[in-house]
């Protein structure tokens, strides 16, 4: 794979939309689970056929992770894409943090590196894993991002959940949950690459 993006020791915005997922100490205690283990691996496996039958196959497919739990979530698509189709679906990670239009406002954490998978993303259909879809600024951000990349022929959105209160006009194509919230609560995605257990919970609002 080809790595792109910035190296550097400087510090810059975080990528994760402000107040829409979970800080990697893990969710409160007062959080309440709405997805366990079995059903996050039910939603993934159902977007996985849901791209493949949008697609109309594994053709010109290429998955992107947004850090941090959009980059496992891609590599689960992908695999469960490889495995319907009986060949290896490229996945790579595309790094938004210099593109934030938040820089200012939001903590600093170190950037990742972008791997693109060899080919490129031009003229194919690159599919933008994330882990919650909230304002809908770090989509925006991730698209300018590929437009320096390449130029894909399409783009679709994956996510395992869409909590809603868009400020922007952008939509998720394949959710793994809509799960409507209150802008007071918080919603806490955890995966076993980074956190040792699947789940989603949410936590604060009106009890």
């Amino acid at each position: 794979m080809n790595e792109r993006g910035a190296e550097s020791l400087s510090t810059a915005a975080s990528a994760s939309e402000s107040t829409n997922r979970a800080p990697d100490r893990g969710a409160p205690e007062n959080s309440r689970v709405v997805l366990g283990s079995d059903e996050i691996s039910r939603a993934l496996r159902r977007m996985a056929h849901e791209v493949l039958e949008g697609n109309k196959g594994g053709e010109d497919l290429v998955v992107l992770g947004i850090p941090t739990r959009g980059v496992p979530l891609a590599r689960r698509l992908a695999a469960l894409m490889s495995e319907v189709e009986g060949r290896e679906i490229p996945v790579g990670t595309l790094d938004i943090t210099l593109y934030r239009d938040d820089l200012r406002r939001n903590p600093t954490r170190r950037m990742e590196p972008t791997t693109i998978p060899d080919g490129g993303i031009d003229d194919k259909v690159v599919v933008l894993a994330d882990d919650v879809l909230y304002s809908g600024r770090t989509i925006r951000a991730a698209l300018d991002a590929l437009g320096d990349i390449g130029r894909p022929r399409a783009v679709r959105l994956a996510v395992l959940v869409d909590r809603g209160h868009r400020d922007l006009p952008i939509r998720a194509d394949h959710v793994g949950k809509n799960l409507p919230t209150s802008s007071r609560e918080r919603v806490h995605v955890a995966l076993s690459e980074r956190d040792g257990d699947d789940q989603v919970t949410i936590s604060g609002g009106d009890r």
